[in-house]
């Protein structure tokens, strides 16, 4: 009874404080604050933690802040895909903020030369909140902290401010932070409710996780594909921060964690430095939690192994990352193992938190300024050890993936050359204009490994996220060691190849469908209504050869006039950077123009399956890729709503990861729509959906059963994670005739593959038009008896139904929009499903 009753109390008092909440529930408060700098609620109309802050509140605080105070500097860096400005706040002395680009030079050059000058020079921390949107204590946090480094008295801030330089980023992702605080706020009640079963606890999908594409932009921190990453990638490298913090949320049921994570989960290119010194700052963040009472934990679980991640790319880069992870109230007040869990308390913690991360920059300065010193001055001892070698990347017939890679290595301060002139090396050519040679002897030679090397050996065998990620295999690009003297001059500006029409014909028009962007073209020039084929084998036309997969435009019989047609296709050709040859006979060597083995090919119309049941991630990449890069309308059709749907509008559909997005009545709806020619493309587990469905036969491969043998019962989940892929990158085999793979130059494939769902080939081999290999593991972890269930399964299948067809992939293709070198397979389902 007496626990029932001090529950109540727990309960009512909490609430109470809650809705009586005022700034100096976070501040320290033997600190004196100056009563001209704006506090939050003058600015925003509530208390921190009353409500949840929306973007452009966040934003019009900073912005008060920075015309109050010369302590803070404030910068736009660009836009969010919604157009919320990404800003950036400088917080330091006034002293220092008149020397500031002294600071950074000086900062940047202690990394390249011999000389620390570690004296007074300040320490660069970079401080960065809620990179998932539903995840906000951090960004709410970055409100009282933002007013505590603003206003606070005395000489304690004056001596940290003197001592360092923050780089403030109060919201890592805009968009994701307004769409969740609009959730968390209509669902408000005035008399708040804790009951986890109540609405406000429940987003609706896609929820507030991920950015306007459905990005978990915790995973673009190395692959640097979206707006906001490339906002803050940049001001990284300009600064080289000493410390990068990263203000994340866990489960409810949690408490708090900081960094380190798991030791042996640590990628082994991390200096053991790193780990040391981030133990130090750990002490920090726990004397500073112990003073409040906060439960808290290290060293348990999470791990410091992608370098993607925010908490992780800095250890590759001289830094120190440090995650934080909060257990999330997910709305103002909620039920919890450890008690009643408030938002305000949730934000106290981030609050405490973001308080010792500069405690522990200030009186470890010295120390971690050295420290990255060294880090790239051993860097350079291992550069100059590599002497003259270099890594050559590219593709004789695709200049834009080329591009793209290259793309990112300028964003990471990576030099590369071009190349002198064409070069065969181990069995490859590679083109001057379709190749770049990239010195190992540079100051990012680390970053570089990091990017391109295959790792197969590991000391752990759990991941918390992938364990592979080698760039040129992500971008299907040939690439091998060479040495600098193949490379020419440093690629300073970076430019896309050419495109147009060599010259005007009156009979034909071809253009190769090895270019990353033929997709782009193609479905412009059906879009104008001009006809267009592909050929199904392949041909030499005026002593040139082409390919399977090539695109044929005839002149005659078009709605165009000739003139007219030509000016178009020249028009779209530059934009797409693609060469369309003129053709002025149809007679060739091996198939001509008017043969069979060229087909007609008709627009897609594309409805992509979103709403409850589907992986969000898989279908936003698939979004993104079709309306950013191809120019591509897809229709984003709700499965809530696919029951009143008129599916005769679309003659493909796309489904990804499911495991049940569609009911009975709906699937029997599917399987007339298909019956009448529709084309579907399946992902991952809407596979098995399909097969219990009965819309396809698949022969999946069962998986010999696991026995525990000498493993304790505290092992136990180490033991099954074990038997999962968590992202590791396979080889496959090609059939280069078949529709799926046109484009490929080469005959085999790296593809990302992370399940563990395996498909026995069909008796027939040209039914197995990819296949992975007899020995697929190219870079990343698989368990033995994963990698035996692996080998020789295929990774995709087709098959009728009545005059339609299914199209099924194991795998994403499309992954975290960087996977660029198997986009292709996406586009050939798509464009070339009746050839099949």
């Amino acid at each position: 009874m007496l626990r029932i009753t001090l529950f109540f109390l727990l309960l009512s008092s909490t609430l109470f404080s809650q809705t009586n909440i005022d700034l100096s529930y976070y501040l320290p408060q033997d600190v004196s604050y100056n009563s001209n700098i704006p506090t939050p609620k003058s600015s925003i109309g509530h208390e921190v933690g009353e409500w949840h802050i929306t973007h452009d509140k966040l934003v019009q605080y900073m912005r008060e802040l920075a015309e109050a105070s010369d302590r803070v500097s404030i910068e736009d860096r660009g836009k969010t895909f919604e157009g919320r400005p990404l800003i950036l706040l400088t917080i330091t002395s006034p002293t220092n903020h008149t020397n500031l680009e002294t600071i950074k030079t000086q900062h940047i050059k202690a990394t390249e030369t011999n000389d620390a000058n570690l004296g007074n020079r300040p320490i660069v921390v970079y401080q960065g909140f809620s990179i998932h949107g539903n995840e906000p204590s951090g960004s709410n946090a970055a409100l009282a902290l933002a007013y505590y480094l603003t206003a606070a008295e005395g000489s304690d801030i004056e001596n940290l401010l003197d001592n360092t330089i923050i780089l403030f980023d109060p919201s890592l992702n805009p968009d994701g932070l307004q769409r969740f605080a609009y959730w968390a706020n209509t669902n408000r009640s005035m008399n708040l409710n804790a009951d986890p079963n109540d609405r406000e606890f429940s987003e609706v999908w896609p929820g507030g996780r991920t950015n306007h594409y459905w990005f978990d932009m915790n995973r673009d921190w190395l692959p640097v594909q979206l707006p906001e990453s490339r906002a803050r990638i940049q001001t990284f490298h300009d600064w080289l921060p000493n410390i990068l913090t990263d203000h994340h949320e866990m489960g409810t049921n949690s408490s708090f964690f900081f960094q380190p994570g798991i030791p042996s989960r640590t990628h082994p290119l991390t200096p053991k430095m790193n780990q040391e010194l981030t133990k130090g700052i750990a002490k920090y963040h726990a004397k500073a939690l112990d003073k409040i009472g906060s439960l808290y934990y290290s060293e348990e679980s999470f791990d410091d192994f992608y370098y993607g991640k925010g908490s992780t790319f800095p250890d590759i880069n001289g830094g120190i990352g440090i995650l934080f992870e909060q257990a999330s109230s997910r709305g103002h007040v909620q039920e919890s193992d450890n008690g009643l869990l408030t938002f305000p308390f949730t934000i106290k913690n981030q609050f405490t938190a973001g308080l010792s991360t500069l405690e522990a920059a200030n009186e470890m300065r010295k120390e971690l300024l050295e420290y990255q010193h060294n880090f790239y001055k051993n860097a350079r001892k291992e550069a100059s050890s590599e002497g003259n070698k270099a890594i050559i990347f590219g593709d004789e017939k695709d200049a834009a993936k080329t591009y793209h890679l290259a793309e990112i290595l300028k964003r990471h301060n990576i030099k590369f050359h071009h190349l002198k002139s064409d070069v065969s090396l181990d069995g490859k050519t590679y083109k001057k204009d379709y190749s770049y040679v990239v010195p190992k002897n540079q100051k990012n030679t680390r970053l570089i490994n990091a990017m391109f090397e295959k790792r197969t050996t590991f000391q752990d065998s759990l991941f918390y996220d992938i364990s592979a990620w080698t760039f040129p295999l992500a971008f299907n690009l040939d690439y091998t060691e060479t040495s600098v003297e193949k490379a020419s001059n440093v690629v300073t500006e970076l430019t896309h190849q050419q495109g147009g029409v060599t010259s005007k014909s009156d009979y034909a028009y071809l253009f190769p469908w090895n270019e990353y962007y033929a997709p782009k073209l193609l479905h412009t020039i059906l879009k104008k209504g001009i006809r267009a084929s592909v050929s199904l084998k392949n041909f030499k036309a005026n002593g040139k050869s082409y390919d399977y997969g090539t695109i044929m435009i005839p002149v005659q019989n078009q709605d165009m006039e000739t003139s007219e047609l030509y000016s178009f296709l020249n028009t779209i050709a530059k934009e797409s950077h693609i060469t369309i040859d003129a053709i002025s006979t149809g007679l060739n060597e091996g198939i001509d123009l008017g043969s069979r083995n060229f087909r007609a090919l008709e627009l897609p119309k594309i409805a992509l399956l979103v709403g409850d049941g589907v992986t969000s991630y898989d279908a936003g990449e698939i979004w993104h890729l079709l309306d950013t890069r191809y120019d591509i309308v897809v229709t984003k059709l709700d499965t809530k709503n696919f029951s009143r749907a008129d599916l005769s509008r679309y003659n493909t559909i796309i489904m990804v990861n499911s495991n049940s997005a569609l009911d009975s009545g709906n699937t029997k709806k599917l399987k007339q729509w298909l019956q009448d020619g529709g084309s579907l493309i399946a992902y991952k587990n809407t596979l098995r959906w399909l097969n219990s469905s009965e819309l396809m036969k698949l022969n999946f491969k069962k998986k010999s059963s696991l026995k525990a043998k000498n493993i304790s019962f505290e092992d136990r989940s180490n033991f099954r994670g074990a038997q999962v892929i968590g992202g590791a990158i396979f080889e496959t085999e090609l059939d280069r005739s078949h529709p799926i793979n046109f484009g490929y130059k080469n005959d085999k494939l790296a593809i990302f593959r992370n399940s563990t769902l395996f498909i026995n080939p069909n008796k027939n081999s040209y039914d197995n038009p990819i296949q992975y290999s007899e020995k697929p593991l190219l870079s990343g972890y698989i368990s033995e008896e994963n990698l035996d269930s692996l080998k020789q399964t295929i990774p995709f299948k087709s098959s009728r139904i009545g005059r339609g067809k299914i199209m099924a992939f194991t795998d994403n293709t499309n992954f975290r929009a960087f996977w660029y070198g198997t986009n292709k397979l996406l586009m050939n389902a798509i464009f070339f499903r009746n050839e099949m």
